[in-house]
């Protein structure tokens, strides 16, 4: 007994469609982790926008501050202490500077951050390793199936997202 095509009844999907299902899970798992180490990428790039805005924080806040600032915090040391007034203007440019410092130093540590983010390379990673399971895989023997019994056809859905 076959089916129309000329398959026989209870025959179990041929070489060729087993290697066309593993060649489309194949192509699914690498978009998927090209999905990811985009995703990687993103989060990476964004924390490094964080270090660029915190460092130019620091220099505008630098730049258009100190004429201000250094006028209103030298003569509000002036008339507190009594002190000459070149004096009070030091230490309102310190004060700046010591602020400038701080931001500085948040924009380091989201740099690091940013740095260390090792998303594409531990994509890359498992890929190579799901490369390299795939060729030391060997098929797994399968059971005989009596010929009145009709092997059941699983079928996978896939969502494109």
């Amino acid at each position: 007994m076959s089916t129309p095509d000329g398959s026989p009844v209870g025959a179990e999907r041929s070489i060729g469609q087993l290697f066309a299902s593993a060649t489309a899970e194949m192509s699914a798992l690498v978009h998927d982790e090209i999905a990811l180490a985009k995703a990687q990428l993103k989060q990476d790039v964004k924390r490094g926008a964080t270090s660029g805005g915190a460092f130019s924080a620091a220099g505008v806040l630098l730049l258009f501050s100190l004429p201000m600032l250094n006028f209103a915090l030298a003569y509000g040391i002036r008339t507190w202490s009594h002190w000459n007034l070149a004096i009070c203007f030091l230490l309102s440019f310190a004060a700046n500077v010591l602020v400038a410092v701080v931001l500085v130093l948040i924009g380091v540590v989201f740099a690091k951050k940013a740095k260390k983010g090792q998303g594409p390379q531990k994509v890359a990673a498992s890929m190579k390793e799901t490369a390299g399971v795939l060729q030391n895989a060997k098929p797994h023997p399968r059971p005989e199936l009596p010929r009145d019994e009709v092997p059941a056809i699983e079928a996978v859905a896939r969502s494109t997202s």
